[in-house]
């Protein structure tokens, strides 16, 4: 059932209403992507109705690429903290790692969203991807390799190729969470389980500790520091029952591999 929010709400009422939307519409087109997530799911787990819905969105695919902009500028956010704070150049690039790979598993709708994504890329699809990539994530990449630069020149990070750096550090956080399934299946653990995801970041980090840096007792001196200042989150949208867990997951995953069946909007 909506509530009684009128068509054309103002001020602090139209903000709360449009956040309700892209919230909700962040969820759904994360469990089914853009062909199968449906309008009046979305409606209704905002709690509006749909002709509230196309009055801030003109259509599904507008949402839709609303939905991915308020994601990716959230991650952006947060980056730029971690590549700003007031700490050495490597600390800087530790904690962007970090608060990369937990935002991996305590944000699962911007994991399973990139997913859809790079999927409708590969099959030529028309995507929002590419827009994304120039606006969010391009500014991103080419800043922390800056930062990166900026270690190297000073003498704290090893003499590399700071694009490999990135490549190696954020691409071994996709390949775990991207692997996932895979993992489960070749040795029979829960790569996703508390424990797993606690033991893995700490290596990560503790491994950058001892890879990048000149002075290998620095780095881990700043590693385990990141560590110790950074406890891991919870998800932050966690199904509220257990067998809602684990149709959530079972559709997060199954979106990453395949497209879903076109739906038209009604």
């Amino acid at each position: 059932m909506t509530d009684s929010i009128p068509i054309h709400p103002h001020g602090d009422r139209a903000d709360n209403a449009r956040r309700r939307i892209l919230d909700a519409a962040t969820r759904e087109f994360s469990a089914n992507g853009l062909a199968g997530a449906r309008t009046e799911r979305i409606a209704e787990a905002a709690g509006v109705n749909k002709a509230l819905l196309y009055y801030y969105f003109r259509s599904k695919e507008a949402l839709y690429a609303a939905a991915l902009e308020a994601v990716f500028e959230r991650v952006r956010a947060a980056s730029a903290a971690s590549l700003e704070a007031d700490v050495s150049v490597g600390e800087r690039f530790l904690q962007v790692v970090l608060s990369n790979f937990d935002r991996s598993h305590s944000y699962p709708d911007f994991r399973s969203l990139i997913q859809h994504e790079m999927v409708r890329l590969h099959r030529g699809e028309e995507t929002q991807i590419g827009q994304m990539a120039e606006k969010f994530f391009r500014p991103l990449w080419v800043k922390i390799e800056d930062v990166l630069e900026e270690g190297i020149a000073s003498g704290e990070l090893i003499r590399a190729d700071p694009s490999q750096m990135r490549y190696a550090a954020l691409g071994a956080n996709v390949l775990y969470f991207l692997c996932a399934p895979l993992t489960r299946l070749a040795f029979g653990t829960d790569p996703m389980g508390r424990s797993e995801l606690e033991q893995r970041r700490k290596a990560a980090i503790e491994y950058l500790g001892q890879t990048i840096f000149v002075d290998r007792e620095h780095g881990a001196r700043l590693a385990a520091r990141v560590l110790a200042e950074t406890p891991m989150p919870q998800y932050i949208d966690p199904p509220t029952d257990q067998s809602q867990k684990v149709i959530f997951q079972s559709r997060n995953i199954e979106a990453a591999q395949t497209s879903a069946i076109e739906v038209r909007n009604k």
